[in-house]
């Protein structure tokens, strides 16, 4: 019973997180919206390496000053560092390639693309544990691919611009994105299982800076996009309201809970709640009037959200029979 209970608790805690989750699609927007409007020439890879590292400077820094204690990592700390790292360089990938991308798409498109790491969760688990890959999880792979593709088409569109809807690079990116996040998931139930994952939140925010200020010195030689301009930016109110959102709940928050509860479920489990993070980024968007509501937002987002809650339920089955 205290197992189940657990479990049962941490269904809670990463649903809070889902709706944290929902939404940093809207922050994230608001930010680059504002930052591409005040530059004269626009850039997006600079300026999410820059967004990037200080989101997660202040998540670590919160950490810092609310739990001292992690920044103590004992006689782990080789292993901590080494986790800490894996957690750190894979939300870095999904977090670039998502924040790039959405300088060119919608909130929620993003949301519901990036939900696509509940497949890909199951998908990768499957293959490490050398399991068998259902027809049923096919299917639910093919509704999500369906899904994803008629978020593709635009308001007035039929089923006959499917082959010509614009589902390019940005897109692309993104479900690359979630792939890393996938790959996140798994990294999380191991690593926490081993260390103490409030040590592993603080080394995973440490590495995610570094590994955007890397980015940027790379990437500012070779970008039109003004260094004195790029960093003016921190200098607009409308500039810091979304990245200590993104800071403080996004990482600090989500990522903090995310780490102490994963742990207590299976990491499907985990990417099935988790999927609902579009739901919520959807809401936010409508009412933020940031979508063009067309049928196909909700066809492909539904669509989408079914594949996913079809192979969860069909990899649950599997586990109970299994066992």
């Amino acid at each position: 019973m205290e197992a189940q209970a657990l479990r049962r608790k941490a269904s809670f805690y990463l649903l809070f997180v889902t709706l944290i989750w929902g939404g940093t699609f809207i922050w994230m927007k608001q930010l680059l919206s504002t930052a591409e409007a005040n530059v004269t020439v626009w850039d997006a890879r600079p300026a999410v390496a820059l967004f990037v590292g200080i989101r997660f400077a202040i998540a670590f820094l919160l950490l810092a000053l609310i739990l001292p204690d992690s920044r103590k990592f004992g006689e782990r700390r080789k292993q901590v560092w080494k986790g800490g790292g894996l957690l750190g360089v894979l939300m870095f990938a999904g977090f670039a390639l998502q924040m790039v991308a959405l300088a060119e798409i919608t909130p929620a498109v993003s949301a519901f693309l990036t939900s696509l790491y509940v497949v890909f969760t199951a998908l990768i688990g499957r293959s490490i544990g050398q399991q068998k890959l259902t027809k049923g999880l096919l299917i639910g792979v093919l509704l999500a691919t369906i899904g994803a593709a008629f978020l593709g088409l635009e308001k007035g569109d039929t089923l006959s611009d499917l082959a010509l809807s614009e589902f390019g690079i940005p897109e692309w990116m993104t479900i690359v994105g979630a792939m890393m996040f996938a790959l996140h998931i798994l990294a999380t139930d191991a690593v926490t299982k081993r260390d103490n994952p409030v040590n592993l939140s603080m080394a995973s925010f440490i590495v995610v800076s570094a590994c955007s200020l890397f980015m940027l010195l790379a990437i500012i030689p070779f970008s039109a996009m003004s260094f004195s301009e790029l960093f003016g930016l921190l200098t607009l109110v409308d500039i810091w309201i979304p990245l200590l959102l993104l800071g403080g709940l996004g990482s600090f928050v989500a990522l903090l809970v995310l780490n102490i509860w994963q742990k207590q479920i299976s990491p499907v489990h985990a990417a099935i709640i988790y999927s609902l993070e579009p739901v919520w980024a959807l809401m936010y968007s409508l009412n933020q009037n940031l979508e063009v509501v067309s049928q196909w937002l909700f066809i492909g987002g539904g669509t989408l959200l079914a594949g996913n809650l079809l192979v969860e339920f069909l990899v649950r089955k599997e586990e109970r029979e299994d066992h």
